[in-house]
């Protein structure tokens, strides 16, 4: 079990097409490893393919295609953990908006499924129902990475309090929010919830996101809201993507800042409520 855990959180600008997000990938993989050697490296909600015209068919993938083995040599070739926040992935016959860990070993692993699914209708805007395309995923999940136990949601499930609950029971170090944030909703909501998150559960929080204007090679565009996160436990930001484009942030996660907070603010015992 490693005290200390380097991580990078990437930020991506993603569109409708595999091949041009593999690529975009690639480039930002080798900005992260110009300055340190993450162990962890997340990437957004939607990396792999971004559907950016309503209503056009989402391109679902499974295991089998080709950029999960050109992923598979990168996370050799570069010694790291790589986490796709999510991707349109095929699970048993039915699509889901799917986190995929791939190890440094190169093994292509579905973990999380994302729960809450967005169907909103903001004031003024055209409604999303995420519910149309994909299944609703039904439990929480737990990587661990050297020792490290990570929890997983994806965008919109941050809004739900009672998912982090769960991870603090099972006392994570560290809670992963890959997302692809609308604007208005960012503007208003993104940097609060995260924190929020980190403080209840005493974890750090990786936020890798979407940022900036995505230009469909099949036509349509979308806004994105950026600001890529990393919190600590005390709430801090300390990492950021600043500007809506692509990007990267790196931070070192230390066993003790963990067990500082715990110490001085000892949640884990005062709980009152069981979680259903």
């Amino acid at each position: 079990m490693s005290s200390e855990l380097v991580v990078a959180a990437v930020q991506m600008t993603s569109v409708d097409d595999v091949t041009t997000n593999v690529a975009q990938m690639e480039e930002l993989l080798k900005e992260a490893f110009k300055t340190a050697q993450p162990r962890f490296v997340s990437f957004p909600e939607n990396c792999l393919y971004l559907r950016l015209k309503e209503g056009e068919k989402i391109e679902g993938l499974t295991l089998s295609h080709p950029a999960f083995a050109r992923l598979s040599e990168l996370a050799k070739h570069y010694n790291t953990y790589l986490h796709l926040g999510s991707i349109p992935l095929y699970l048993e016959g039915h699509l889901y908006n799917s986190s995929t860990l791939i190890t440094p070993e190169g093994e292509v692993q579905p973990t999380y499924q994302k729960m809450h699914l967005f169907d909103i209708q903001l004031e003024g805007q055209e409604p999303i129902r995420e519910s149309d395309v994909f299944r609703h995923g039904q439990t929480p999940h737990v990587i661990e990475i050297d020792g490290w136990k990570v929890g997983e949601a994806i965008c919109y499930d941050v809004r739900f309090a009672e998912l982090f609950s769960q991870y603090a029971r099972r006392e994570v170090d560290v809670i992963l929010l890959p997302a692809a944030f609308l604007v208005k909703t960012g503007e208003a909501h993104w940097e609060i919830l995260l924190r929020a998150r980190a403080i209840e559960n005493q974890s750090y929080v990786i936020a890798a996101a979407q940022g900036g204007t995505h230009t469909g090679l099949r036509g349509g565009t979308r806004e994105t809201y950026g600001h890529s996160l990393i919190i600590d436990p005390w709430g801090a930001v300390v990492g950021q993507v600043e500007k809506r484009q692509p990007g990267v942030t790196i931070s070192k996660f230390t066993r003790e800042r963990i067990d500082s907070v715990r110490r001085q603010i000892p949640m884990k015992f005062h709980r009152r409520l069981p979680v259903g």
